[in-house]
């Protein structure tokens, strides 16, 4: 850690803490997360989600691992280093985000998240906090609560910030899968239109209050599983009409609205799959991307996950009031999946009916539809997570210590580890 200064603390939180750092070589600006907990072995910090999800996805739109240093039993991730998150982006501003940039950034996270579950994972903790920026980038973070799709339920029913929280999720199924990540996703969006979270609920039951609210009470047509879900716990779900979000959101183009209420569906079988939302309508106009993510590897069709089981508008809290008290659960699965190839970022997909508007999106410069005109934009220097939830203080020895790049052969003192 001496080839490392330290400039200051980003963030603190329950499993470790981020710091900025400079690499003395390179003059590279990192940020570095030191987890709290110790490391006796290599075996044992290769067993770690993030670094088993991390050293396998390797996307534009995902934070780059960059090293895995583990010194006198104390173990340290290196990142790129972006400036901020979504979160702080959101809570500083005093005027509504135009929609062009909204457009921007949701479709950089959803080449992400189409990337990151093409290749077997779902996030499990999409909220603002989690999602980069770096003026035109945006990219997703913190795969500590990481699955992979294929692995054997029943999983932990207590992931994710509760605002971001879907229905399956908070109704105790074991079996949610990826549709999760895009229910997230809907609230995410809203929030960047209003500044103001969609589903602020202060306690589960008032988390389920607050998307009855809006998205109405489900019924045995629109969610026949979530309301098992809810007779096994013995809830009742309030009673409420739907608010439609254009009462909501007024900033909002209708397709917006369209893409929204799809993706904060109850069924999470009826939402769209993340390669199907980057061919909703929403996406058919110029948006500015990074060139970096100019990639040429084509996705085939996905279709909703049929097999995803799970589960008037209320005033908006600020964020001065923000749930932050949830930890989280953490299991060890193992990981089989393939290594990717770096940047297959270009996806088209074919035949989604979102509402009434019916897409077909053929890709053309590996990544969008023709009608798109795309300047191309510098994406800024190198960049990092930064997680506001994160402490501890860092230390950093002279002493030996075990250290690989994130691609690298895992190495230690005594040799290459088997």
């Amino acid at each position: 850690m001496n080839r490392y200064k330290v400039v200051k603390q980003l963030g603190d939180g329950t499993y470790g803490a981020v710091w900025k750092a400079i690499n003395r070589q390179t003059n590279d600006v990192v940020a570095i997360k030191k987890m709290k907990r110790k490391f006796y072995s290599w075996e044992e910090c290769m067993a770690l989600r993030e670094v088993k999800s991390l050293r396998k996805l390797n996307h534009p739109c995902v934070v780059k691992l960059k090293e895995v240093i583990r010194e006198n039993d104390e173990l340290y991730f290196v990142f790129e280093y972006l400036d901020c998150n979504l979160y702080q982006v959101v809570k500083d501003r005093d005027k509504l985000m135009p929609e062009s940039r909204i457009r921007n950034w949701l479709y950089q996270i959803l080449q992400g998240l189409v990337y990151i579950h093409k290749h077997g994972y779902f996030h499990r903790d999409m909220k603002p906090e989690n999602l980069l920026v770096h003026k035109e980038v945006v990219k997703i973070a913190d795969f500590g609560l990481a699955r992979e799709i294929r692995s054997r339920p029943p999983y932990t029913d207590y992931v994710s910030t509760r605002w971001y929280r879907a229905p399956e999720v908070l109704l105790r199924s074991a079996y949610y899968n990826a549709p999760i990540d895009l229910f997230a996703m809907g609230a995410i969006m809203a929030e960047m239109y209003t500044l103001r979270p969609l589903f602020p609920g202060s306690s589960e039951a008032d988390e389920i209050y607050k998307i009855c609210s809006v998205m109405g009470t489900p019924t045995q047509q629109t969610w026949p599983d979530g309301l098992k879900l809810a007779a096994a716990m013995n809830f009742r779900f309030p009673q409420f009409s739907p608010t439609p979000l254009s009462k909501l959101i007024t900033n909002a183009c209708p397709e917006a609205i369209d893409l929204m209420t799809a993706m904060c569906q109850w069924d999470p079988a009826k939402r769209p799959s993340a390669a199907q939302a980057l061919a909703h309508p929403f996406f058919q106009v110029g948006i500015r991307v990074p060139p970096s993510m100019m990639a040429a590897e084509p996705l085939k069709e996905q279709r909703p996950y049929a097999n995803a089981n799970a589960m008037q508008a209320q005033p908006q809290a600020p964020y001065s009031n923000r749930d932050n008290a949830d930890v989280r659960s953490d299991g060890r699965t193992s990981n089989k999946g393939e290594e990717p190839a770096y940047g297959s970022s270009a996806y088209a997909d074919v035949g989604k009916t979102f509402g009434r508007s019916t897409v077909v999106a053929a890709a053309t410069d590996g990544m969008y539809p023709s009608t798109r005109q795309l300047p191309n934009p510098n994406p800024g220097s190198d960049t990092s997570r930064s997680d506001r939830r994160m402490s501890n203080q860092m230390a950093s020895g002279t002493s030996r210590a075990d250290h690989y790049p994130a691609n690298a052969p895992l190495t230690c003192e005594r040799g290459p580890l088997r």
